[in-house]
């Protein structure tokens, strides 16, 4: 009887294998979250409403590691506007609400053939009253099959809320990033924020923006105003 030879990548393999098994022991899921909205906005540059559907995913493994994934489809310039994102979270960590995470974040028009990737790591501090998150964004960009054109750019959320029971949370944020999108300092949004929580797995989002563009610093040129409607369910 021929005798079946181990070599080194398969012994690597049944190593990996091994380790994924013991921790897939101590791995457990502690909440899974999935969502769609609805977001129609009116663009002062572009003179007409731009509406997408967004699809949105999550799952949290022992209360402290989270992944999360969505996709949205648009219109923009006359074509399809497609977004999505991956992101990996850790937190909450040292007996704080301070969590990190890591997003890549894809925008692109295939029609116009313009695509953008954006490597965004943040360090954000989420408390039940207000938060802050501050990041680098990483984004290369290419227009009509040009090589790519690398640009880095702060990225940053403010939000403060007035009210949040287990009912309705009702707040306000300032930011220059979001899920789908990483923004330079002078593309920010100035959002009026609300959940209500119908009970313990549904709740629907309402949101209402006013959208700013500028090419640099804090300039504010008025860019338009946005809605965003959705709803989450947990279990």
């Amino acid at each position: 009887m021929n005798a079946y030879k181990i070599t080194p990548r398969i012994f690597f393999l049944l190593v990996i294998f091994l380790l994924m098994q013991n921790l897939s022991a101590d791995i457990q899921v502690t909440g899974i979250e999935a969502g769609s909205d609805f977001r129609v906005e009116y663009n002062r540059s572009l003179l007409y409403s731009v509406d997408c559907y967004s699809a949105l995913a999550a799952v949290e493994l022992n209360e402290l590691y989270a992944f999360k994934g969505g996709l949205s489809l648009g219109e923009l310039a006359g074509g399809l506007d497609i977004k999505s994102f991956t992101q990996g979270k850790i937190g909450p960590l040292f007996t704080m609400p301070l969590h990190f995470s890591l997003a890549w974040i894809y925008n692109g028009l295939p029609a116009y053939e313009v695509h953008s990737h954006t490597a965004l790591p943040v360090v954000s501090l989420n408390g039940k009253w207000a938060g802050i998150a501050v990041g680098i964004g990483l984004r290369f960009t290419s227009f009509f099959g040009e090589p790519a054109l690398f640009e880095s750019m702060l990225s940053f959320s403010v939000y403060a809320n007035f009210v949040n029971n287990k009912r309705l949370r009702l707040g306000v944020s300032w930011a220059n990033f979001d899920d789908f999108y990483a923004g330079n300092m002078g593309a920010y949004s100035l959002r009026l924020n609300s959940v209500i929580r119908a009970n313990e797995q549904w709740s629907f989002i309402n949101d209402i923006e006013l959208l700013q563009s500028g090419s640099v610093g804090l300039a504010a040129n008025f860019y338009g105003i946005a809605y965003r409607g959705g709803i989450r369910v947990k279990w």
